[in-house]
């Protein structure tokens, strides 16, 4: 699940995920992350800093994915973990 950055301390970071905010640990993400960076989320864990040129086109797919929710099992399962907080 993508993510945008809104505040870090020390090795936890709050995420806002498409207007649902959750906390994320940084433990094992790829690169340092900053306030503003996008990360992709897995289980609680950012495990990928999102380049700058693909931030665009990963939010466009997950949008997609959500507004299918209701007929698409796994854009339900993208719903269901963002309402998890997972």
């Amino acid at each position: 699940m993508p993510g945008r950055v809104v505040s870090i301390e020390g090795l936890r970071a709050n995420v806002d995920f498409f207007g649902v905010r959750r906390t994320v640990r940084l433990d094992v993400v790829d690169e340092p992350i900053a306030v503003g960076d996008y990360i992709l989320n897995h289980v609680g864990f950012a495990i990928r800093r999102i380049p700058e040129s693909e931030i665009r086109e990963t939010l466009a797919l997950y949008e997609q994915l959500l507004r299918e929710a209701e007929t698409d099992i796994m854009a339900a399962d993208v719903r269901s973990e963002i309402e998890a907080g997972d």
